[in-house]
């Protein structure tokens, strides 16, 4: 995987709520940080990284674009706006948010206007967020799968998407797990406790760790230090094959995010 498998998410994150999860998760020693424009945090993320002291280059910081700035026209600029606000020269991906399939522009148009702001070395790598199938073989149509470093969907025990990764995994593109503790409602599953209690584990290292073993990437976020250290020991936790498939027959297709006009069929 050319993308770390795990980093700090900042969705729902602002002002000084968001300095402090990131610099507490630099701190605590994760290297990844995801965010976006629509976030409206990217300059709160930008000063936490620039107060932490740790040097960019050991840093893999994620944007993602937001529809209005899909044209030809517009992404390469709003893309060096997120720059500024980041106070970095680059980032080391850049998603399109998500597929927007009514906003009039086409998947081939601002997939090359992204491929253009690697080209010009604003972004290390481009990729996708919250593509289904169709709208991903229209990404790789556009640039090639090569040049597509992951697709970023919601996944978690309640939402496993097997039909969507099943693809991707047969394109060779990695997959980026969001949501994956279902905004907090796994953690209260009776499957995933008993696992936790096997284990010694919290339920949140569970659905992490369960993730990671499907080798997905993870972002998860949190407000409180001592639960982003908690998370990042998912790492170290190895489920059992009776584990794994007692998750997968937790399957319910319980999406939490679909925003109108935002999101295409989902597979």
């Amino acid at each position: 995987m050319s993308i770390p498998a795990f980093g700090v998410g900042t969705f729902r994150l602002q002002g000084q709520v968001v300095i402090d999860s990131v610099r507490n998760a630099l701190d605590v020693g994760y290297r990844a940080i995801d965010t976006a424009q629509i976030y409206e945090n990217e300059a709160e993320v930008g000063q936490a990284i620039a107060e932490s002291g740790v040097a960019r280059e050991d840093l893999f910081v994620t944007t993602k674009i937001w529809v209005p700035n899909y044209a030809q026209d517009k992404l390469v600029p709003s893309l060096k706006d997120s720059l500024a606000k980041l106070r970095t020269d680059y980032v080391d991906l850049t998603l399109i948010h998500w597929p927007a399939p009514g906003n009039g522009v086409t998947v081939a148009e601002f997939m090359t206007a992204l491929a253009e702001a690697k080209a010009q070395g604003l972004t290390r790598q481009i990729g996708i967020s919250n593509f289904p199938i169709a709208e991903t073989r229209a990404a790789i149509a556009a640039v090639g799968r090569d040049a597509i470093a992951t697709n970023q969907i919601e996944l978690s025990p309640y939402l496993q998407n097997a039909a969507l990764t099943a693809f991707l995994k047969e394109q060779g593109i990695p997959v980026t797990s969001y949501m994956t503790l279902a905004y907090g409602k796994v953690l209260k599953d009776p499957v995933i406790g008993l696992i936790a209690g096997r284990h010694d584990a919290t339920p949140a290292q569970v659905a992490l760790a369960w993730a990671l073993q499907l080798g997905y990437a993870v972002i998860p976020s949190s407000t409180q230090r001592e639960n982003l250290a908690s998370n990042l020991l998912a790492r170290d936790l190895r489920l059992t094959a009776d584990d794994m498939a007692a998750i997968a027959a937790l399957e319910r297709n319980g999406r939490e995010v679909s925003p109108e006009g935002l999101a295409a069929a989902w597979d």
